[in-house]
């Protein structure tokens, strides 16, 4: 299937030329899908594949260095945002141009790959979402509270960002490696908001028109990680502090640190 861009599922492939790709996967407790997830990815992309554990406690790491994965291990659990900041920090040393966040969890067809770093790789966007909204969510077996929260929150933050994304709350995402050195996301929470507030820094660093979006297939099945109702209820919360902060930013009542963007000089790979 062709993204809305008119991308084929080679582009990211055949624009990549001497760039590098780093992919990285926050894990926990991923050994039941992490297989799985590898096996969608396309490796003729050709770089690292980084896999940050946050204290698993199942065989996710024995798998990944199975799978010939680099493998980080927390000393003690820093939580979803936090498993992302090792992961970003991990790829950017490496040297990537190009950083892909994908979930171990088997949800997002990883296939699709190659268009969400395409338009990344031909300089039109500097974010690209993996976009379950933009087919189907109910059909891959979306609960229907999930769905409708989902909608309800990014409506509120379209509206708050002056932008028209049909999802903000997706787990495969890919970013230029300018935007992670000019947003300083490393003061985010740690926990799940970090993918709400990494966004609302993009848009105040003036980059929300660099913002993009592709179709991904996702699938909701017994072993796949899902944020229960309660964790969701929390996380539409702080996902409402969240635009509510960036609106006060905006007009200059309350100005966030969070919100400003970095104003060093870009980071360096190692060696």
């Amino acid at each position: 299937m062709d993204s809305p861009d008119g991308a084929g599922p080679d582009a990211g492939s055949s624009l990549l030329g001497d760039r590098k790709v780093v992919i990285v996967m926050p894990a926990y407790n991923a050994a039941k899908t992490l297989e799985r997830t590898y096996a969608d990815i396309p490796h003729d992309l050709g770089g690292r594949i980084i896999l940050v554990d946050d204290v698993s406690k199942d065989e996710t790491v024995e798998i990944a260095r199975h799978l010939g994965l680099d493998v980080i291990i927390h000393q003690q659990n820093l939580g979803y945002g936090g498993n992302q900041k090792t992961c970003y920090a991990a790829a950017l040393e490496q040297g990537a141009d190009v950083v892909v966040m994908l979930h171990p969890d088997y949800q997002y067809d990883a296939t699709r790959i190659p268009d969400l770093i395409a338009p990344i790789l031909s300089g039109d966007k500097h974010l690209m979402l993996g976009s379950r909204f933009l087919g189907d969510p109910i059909a891959g077996g979306m609960p229907k509270w999930k769905y409708v929260s989902n909608r309800f929150l990014t409506t509120v933050e379209n509206i708050a960002f002056g932008l028209h994304l049909s999802e903000y709350h997706t787990g495969l995402r890919a970013y230029s490696r300018r935007l992670l050195e000019t947003i300083p996301y490393e003061l985010n929470s740690n926990d799940f908001v970090f993918d709400q507030e990494l966004i609302a820094q993009v848009v105040a660093a003036g980059l929300g028109r660099r913002i993009g979006e592709i179709a991904v297939p996702t699938r909701y099945f017994e072993e796949a990680s899902s944020v229960g109702f309660r964790r969701s209820v929390v996380y539409g919360l702080s996902t409402l502090r969240v635009v509510a902060r960036y609106l006060l930013h905006r007009v200059g009542v309350r100005r966030s640190p969070k919100l400003t963007a970095r104003t060093s000089g870009p980071r360096r790979p190692a060696g």
